[in-house]
């Protein structure tokens, strides 16, 4: 009695896979293994005929166990891994770069693996290689890694990325939101373009000023380095001047924080034709929620009560300037205020006390005879301003005295004006992911040229990240988290290298099918 590996078509068009024992020309029995539509899942079901055709037996000499009539190679199962990709997560990385239409902004090979690597790992760029290496992917040698940092900037890839994110975005950006951050260096040396500077985390290394613009939804639209002593108020313009020509803009809206706040870069946006939205600082009440209170009999303020007044810039020489001043008072950031106000008044009496270590504390002034006392004033005029929000804009604003709106011109509601301004937490998350998830800093380069390259490098990792955070709503780390472990083997079987491709669950394939279906526009 012999024993038969058999295989036929099957109805759907698979190839059904068989055991067949005869004894001379008559079947005396027969095992069905399954149906396949694959190279490759129709040479592990052979595989399994083999092994059974041959169980008990040990491989003849010379004949390999993966071979047929060769028995099964020990620990094997007739079948070995040549290798395994994670090539889920990036071929799934590939189309969110291509649709982005990055592909034909950058035709360049080096440049696209380096900014994905830099979205499932963010590491040196040297290092990268270990990264693309173990998802399976082409890496760049060391000295291709620096030449394509040299053809960034000798090319111009990052105009050619910002054209490509405009062109991705452009349609619904009916905002641009601008904010300002610093990226500090591993050194001890300023350069000139690398220097100390003003730092909120209070940073003594050599930093750049990095200008960011995006849209709403926090995509990322333009990018600029500025030298690390540069003053914050002063990067906007330019930023925001450089955009509108590169895309041909006459006008929009930009919005900003109250650090952008200076009457210099409002009539200088304002005389460039762009409208603005920036966060108002509130040194006293506003004349509006004053003549409110005294006109109400001290009533309290209602939650969410608006205040529009027109505000007035400007000097007589040089001219003035009318602008609307939007103010919203809100209990809950009320209560919080007043709650800050309590610690600071306990940390200033602790001071003057001595049994606190003297230091800056506010509410502490000094009277003339050189003694520390709480300024009663000052904790007044901080308690009355409590919960109070200020923003100013150069758009019409539909119920302000003294500024009527032109013929012809929609008002702009006062919670709408407040809604943008809100809107600026998505560029404050586009900085954390680019300082967190993409690991933009510490900045390991020295030549101005690497430096500028490697925010070009970021800046692309960062609208790949972004946009599929907003297609799946989950963040860039969990998403490669999950897709990373999906991994295709090369296996070597009967005689024939395949492919099998990894087992997603139907919840991981939604996910992908999310992340890579582009927006209707």
């Amino acid at each position: 009695m012999r024993a038969f590996v058999s295989k036929v078509p099957t109805a759907s068009g698979g190839t059904a896979v068989r055991v067949l024992w005869k004894q001379g020309r008559r079947q005396v029995g027969m095992q069905y293994l399954g149906s396949a539509h694959t190279e490759a899942e129709i040479a592990l079901l052979v595989t399994a005929a083999h092994q059974i055709i041959n169980a008990g037996q040990e491989p003849l000499p010379g004949v390999s166990g993966d071979q047929p009539g060769g028995g099964v190679a020990a620990g094997t199962g007739g079948a070995r891994v040549l290798s395994t990709t994670s090539a889920v997560l990036w071929d799934t990385l590939g189309r969110v770069w291509c649709q982005l239409g990055f592909d034909s902004a950058v035709p360049d090979r080096a440049f696209k693996a380096l900014a994905l690597a830099r979205v499932i790992e963010p590491t040196s760029k040297l290092d990268s290689a270990r990264v693309l290496g173990e998802v399976g992917a082409w890496a760049p040698t060391n000295t291709t890694i620096y030449r394509c940092l040299r053809r960034c900037q000798d090319r111009g890839y990052r105009e050619a990325l910002a054209s490509a994110c405009w062109a991705h975005a452009g349609a619904r950006a009916s905002l641009l939101l601008y904010d300002v951050t610093t990226l500090y260096f591993e050194t001890d040396t300023g350069d000139g373009f690398r220097e100390p500077g003003y730092s909120k985390e209070r940073r003594l290394e050599p930093q750049i000023l990095v200008g960011l613009l995006v849209d709403q939804a926090g995509f990322p639209l333009g990018v600029q380095a500025f030298t690390g002593s540069e003053g914050e108020t002063k990067t906007i313009v330019p930023v925001v001047a450089e955009f509108a020509k590169l895309r041909g803009l006459e006008s929009f809206t930009v919005v900003a924080d109250a650090g952008m706040l200076s009457e210099a870069n409002l009539t200088a946006l304002q005389a460039a034709g762009f409208d603005f939205i920036v966060g108002s600082r509130i040194a006293r009440v506003p004349y509006s929620i004053t003549e409110y209170t005294r006109t109400h009999e001290a009533v309290e303020l209602a939650d969410q009560q608006v205040f529009v007044e027109p505000v007035l810039m400007g000097t007589k020489k040089e001219g003035f300037h009318r602008f609307t001043a939007v103010y919203q008072y809100r209990h809950a950031r009320a209560m919080r205020d007043l709650r800050t106000i309590g610690e600071q008044v306990a940390k200033a009496e602790a001071t003057i006390a001595g049994t606190r270590k003297a230091k800056k504390a506010r509410f502490v002034t000094t009277t003339d005879r050189a003694t520390l006392a709480l300024n009663h004033d000052l904790v007044a005029s901080a308690k009355a301003r409590a919960g109070i929000k200020g923003y100013i804009t150069s758009l019409p604003v539909a119920g302000c005295p003294g500024r009527p709106v032109p013929d012809g011109v929609d008002p702009v509601d006062p919670l709408t004006v407040i809604t943008a301004y809100h809107q600026l937490f998505e560029v404050e998350r586009s900085f954390r992911m680019s300082k967190s998830d993409l690991r933009a800093r510490p900045i390991f380069s020295h030549v101005r040229d690497s430096i500028e390259a490697h925010l070009t490098m970021v800046t692309a990792a960062l609208a790949v990240s972004r946009t599929i955070q907003a297609r799946t709503g989950v963040s860039i780390r969990r998403f490669v988290r999950t897709l990373k472990p999906l991994r295709a083997a090369q296996i070597s079987i009967g005689g024939h290298t395949v492919t099998v491709p990894p087992a997603i669950d139907p919840e991981t394939q939604a996910l992908i099918n999310a992340a890579t279906t582009a927006e209707q526009v």
